[in-house]
């Protein structure tokens, strides 16, 4: 059973949340669809918002009783940007909310862990998503996929390291039951695919799905660091090499069953997802 309600989708236009816009509209939810330029989204009705623009927040959380969360992009201190909002929201009737963050940050961790952490004590119902690596790293814009195009490679310094690698389909699949199950999941969720695999057998099902020879290429460190530092702050290049070396300690070598629990059905392979995906492309 489902409860009626005004979801806000914050992001509407991004990776999960223009699919979990889509999938509440598909099932007859009312979306508002947040983003800096009030984009159409198919089924709903967008509102302009910008983080850094409070002016936007009022109008976007007005008849909003739930609102879907992502942090902004690239920001160090999301806590001192997302949380006023927050209160905000909840002054103006929003009593359940969910939080997209991450496998690799738990509650009261850095960034958005802080969010995590401050949710329970601001909103009755609230769930946190704490999604693997997404499998759309391989197909869409993300550095990955750009490689894999150019140069038939995926350069990493994970080793031999393992991924549940998990589709940003399932994720908005597991964030509408979040949204709208009548009752709120209350906790974290970790949302991974349903296996655990290396950059290795990823270069593998590539190869094999789309004919084109791929091959993932090991790195250190610190020529992961350098080779990000090209194009990337210094500091931040640190940081994502440093997430490559996490997954090479076995960081993310996890599987949970979430996306069955929550959905009833099955999370969907890499495979399936890159036969999907490379189908959409083509």
């Amino acid at each position: 059973m489902t409860t009626a309600g005004t979801t806000l989708v914050i992001g509407a236009t991004g990776t999960t949340g223009s699919r979990t816009a889509a999938q509440l509209t598909a099932a007859g939810h009312r979306v508002k669809a947040a983003s800096r330029k009030a984009t159409a989204v198919a089924g709903a009705e967008p509102v302009p918002f910008d983080w850094y623009d409070p002016a936007t927040h009022t109008a976007a959380l007005d008849g909003v009783d739930r609102v879907s969360l992502i942090p902004p992009l690239g920001e160090a201190d999301p806590a001192a940007v997302m949380l006023p909002f927050l209160r905000q929201a909840r002054s103006m009737g929003v009593h359940r909310a969910v939080l997209l963050s991450s496998s690799a940050i738990p509650r009261g961790g850095p960034a958005v862990g802080e969010v995590h952490q401050a949710l329970p004590e601001l909103f009755e119902q609230w769930a946190v998503l704490r999604p693997s690596w997404f499998m759309q790293n391989f197909t869409g814009t993300h550095a990955h996929a750009v490689s894999i195009r150019a140069e038939g490679t995926i350069w990493t310094a994970t080793e031999s390291g393992r991924v549940g690698f998990v589709d940003a389909e399932d994720i908005a699949a597991v964030a509408v039951r979040a949204l709208t199950d009548e009752q709120a999941p209350d906790t974290d969720l970790v949302i991974t695919g349903p296996e655990a695999l290396g950059y290795d057998d990823i270069a593998r099902i590539v190869t094999e799905v789309t004919g084109r020879t791929v091959v993932h290429r090991r790195l250190s460190y610190e020529q992961m660091r350098d080779r990000l530092a090209a194009r990337l702050p210094v500091e931040f290049a640190a940081i994502l090499a440093g997430m490559d070396r996490a997954i090479a300690e076995g960081a993310e070598d996890r599987v949970t069953d979430t996306v069955q629990r929550l959905t009833g059905r099955p999370a969907h392979t890499f495979r399936a997802v890159l036969a999907r995906e490379t189908r959409r492309d083509g």
